[in-house]
């Protein structure tokens, strides 16, 4: 009986044994046979990762090639937050090397739910690799480059801006955003359970973004800026533009909006700022427009430079009584004087002579109320009433530059044409993209190198014995006209208080190197153009002047 007792409880032990090697057989059977490629697949999505590589964007040079927006290496930190055991500590870690708020960062390596979290988009390397040698699980490291403008506020809103995926999102780098960008590379690779890469399973090289250059040039821009701040100080104006153009290529050296920002703080900029003024909003010209109406009349043979006309102080349009700027009795004036007093009856009398059929076709032919094909995102095409829609004074405010909008480098380009004998060039700001050079700008001839000449001349008057003499500069002949007109209010009609005070200028009129253009938002104190725009103007290009080594005409004016 005693011996039979373990015999049994040994039967007894190999049948458990045997229960329990079946189940194990049972069970790696089905793991082996039913779950087989789910495990796998779960195997190989926690070991595989693909890393996007978007290749460095081209840099953004001015026409010197100063770096206007570069790639600065920068590095990536995310986390696996269920490969980390303790958050709190590791956050605390992560937070005083990056400089972060290690509670934000505790949250986020909390979050179980998810196998990959961004800890730091495009942190400092070196704190970076201060944090990466310490090896913590469960962190990563990712090489990425971060956009940067290395001159601040200069040239902001033509610059724009690249966002944290390195895509244009404003200006010059949305514009350009298809050649700056390039192509992106991918990579594929293992990594053990620290996050490390041990082998790499596939990999395609990105390519590199091309780099752009600019016929801006960063000095004449800052100094352009410089004297718009100044401007809108002295003057306690709202804002205030500039463009400043070569007429005989149709290269923008400077395209100047105050108030700027810091290209590199452009996430947190009031939209108001980010926009490029010059290109993006529209103005009522005012008297600067008084050079088209009297290019259309001259155009037709109507009247010659010395054509005279006797002109009342006040005429009457349909419903409109409009007059000169300054008060006085009737008296005869020659276009020439037409133009260099601005007398708004006498460009009425042109316009009215004109005709209202052949002076909407010598606004189109400026390029007004379409868009000039500037290479900048968000151009505005300016508004012109279409012919059928004129009321009957519209013939005596749009001559006078009332009742139309225009961009400021539309109105450059009106300008430059003048300058350039006649022939109208797009506006531009890219030279080149890689070693490839842009293809030539559209040209068309408006008027002739005759009448060009003519209109020249009475600008050069404007400046000399008119209302533009504050944009005088000794050694140069400069050709101009000032122009001021009140803003339109909500009620429809014109506010009498709110102006835009402006100034285009060419020099040297003799053989035309620089069109500037410089308006005043809202100036207090004073509102006419040749008071608050010219001296702006005359500082702008005295500087542009000197700083191009462009000689003087007019050696005998010089002190």
């Amino acid at each position: 009986m005693a011996a039979k007792l373990p015999n049994r409880r040994i039967r007894l032990l190999l049948v458990v044994f045997a229960f329990a090697f079946a189940a194990m057989f049972v069970r790696a059977a089905w793991l082996q046979g039913v779950r087989a490629q789910d495990l796998g697949r779960m195997a190989q999505s926690q070991q595989r990762s693909t890393i996007v590589d978007p290749g460095s964007r081209g840099t953004i040079f001015d026409r010197q090639g100063i770096q206007l927006a570069i790639g600065r290496q920068a590095t990536t930190v995310y986390a696996n937050p269920r490969q980390i055991d303790d958050p709190e500590a590791v956050a605390a870690v992560v937070a005083q090397t990056l400089r972060l708020d290690p509670k934000a960062v505790e949250s986020v390596l909390s979050d179980n739910s998810r196998g990959f979290v961004y800890v730091a988009r495009k942190a400092d390397a070196k704190r970076a690799k201060l944090l990466e040698e310490q090896n913590i699980v469960g962190l990563g490291y990712l090489s990425e480059e971060q956009r940067v403008y290395p001159q601040g506020h200069v040239a902001a809103q033509v610059v724009g801006y690249a966002g944290t995926e390195n895509r244009g999102l404003a200006g010059l780098e949305l514009a350009l955003d298809g050649v700056l960008r390039g192509r992106p590379g991918r990579e594929t690779v293992v990594r053990d359970p620290a996050g490390r890469a041990i082998s790499i399973l596939s990999s395609t090289a990105a390519e590199e973004g091309q780099d752009a250059y600019l016929t801006l040039d960063h000095t004449l821009q800052a100094n352009a800026e410089a004297v718009l701040r100044q401007t809108i100080q002295r003057w306690g104006a709202e804002a205030a533009s500039a463009v400043v153009l070569d007429p005989r290529n149709g290269g923008i050296l400077a395209m100047a909006v105050e108030r700027g920002y810091d290209a590199n703080r452009f996430p947190i900029v009031p939209r108001d700022l980010q926009r490029n003024r010059a290109v993006t909003d529209t103005y009522e010209p005012g008297s600067t427009f008084k050079v088209v109406t009297v290019s259309a009349a001259l155009s037709e043979r109507l009247v010659s430079p010395s054509t005279a006309f006797t002109l009342p102080y006040e005429i009457q349009v349909a419903d409109r009584k409009i007059h000169d700027s300054h008060a006085r009795g009737t008296e005869r004036m020659t276009v020439d004087e037409i133009i260099s007093q601005s007398s708004n009856v006498g460009t009425i009398t042109l316009a009215q002579e004109l005709g209202a059929t052949r002076l909407s076709e010598w606004v189109k032919r400026f390029g007004f109320g379409v868009p000039t094909g500037v290479d900048f995102p968000g151009e505005t095409q300016g508004i012109v009433p279409a012919l059928e829609r004129w009321s009957g004074s519209t013939i005596g405010t749009l001559p006078i530059g009332h009742g139309i909008a225009v961009t400021p480098v539309q109105m450059a380009a009106a300008y430059a044409t003048v300058a350039n004998e006649g022939v109208w060039l797009r506006p531009h700001v890219v030279a080149r993209v890689g070693k490839t050079q842009r293809p030539a700008y559209a040209a068309r001839r408006v008027l002739s190198p005759n009448v060009a000449r003519q209109v020249m001349a009475m600008m050069r008057d404007v400046v000399v014995e008119g209302t533009g003499q504050e944009a005088a500069l000794p050694g140069y002949q400069v050709a101009g006209k000032t122009g001021t007109a009140a803003k339109p209010d909500a009620s429809g009609g014109y506010s009498e208080s709110d102006y835009v005070a402006s100034f285009v200028g060419v020099v040297p009129a003799t053989n035309p190197r620089l069109v500037v253009l410089v308006t005043i938002d809202e100036p207090r104190g004073a509102i006419w153009g040749g008071t608050v725009a010219a001296p702006a103007f005359a500082d702008i290009a005295r500087f542009a002047l000197q700083y191009l080594e462009i000689p003087p005409d007019a050696p005998e004016t010089l002190p």
